[in-house]
């Protein structure tokens, strides 16, 4: 068993909930939130996620207390523009490879 954790911010509120995926967005399930839980501020997130061995695509997705999720990032830039990282909201990939090294990608 690996821990997942992560931060998890909104510029609306509060954070409500916090999905994390293992499988590239295929499937989502709910991390635990720290306290406290504020308006506007970081809040901490963790899951529990049994490793396999194999590569995969960790990606976390927050939920606000106006019910906005942050959205994959093939739709953020698809409003925004390719070339605009700045506000981007968009959900972060991370590959994991069978070795169990971690590196940044846009999934």
């Amino acid at each position: 068993m690996h821990e997942i954790s992560g931060l998890a911010w909104s510029g609306r509120g509060r954070v409500r909930s916090v999905d994390v995926s293992a499988d590239g967005g295929a499937t989502w399930a709910a991390a635990a939130l720290g306290e406290p839980i504020l308006s506007k501020a970081l809040t901490r997130f963790r899951i529990a996620w049994r490793w396999d061995g194999g590569p995969h695509a960790l990606m976390s997705r927050a939920t606000d207390e106006t019910g906005a999720v942050q959205p994959r990032r093939a739709d953020w830039v698809a409003k925004y523009a390719a070339g605009q990282g700045y506000h981007s909201n968009a959900i972060q990939s991370w590959h994991v490879d069978a070795r169990g090294q971690v590196r940044h990608v846009y999934a």
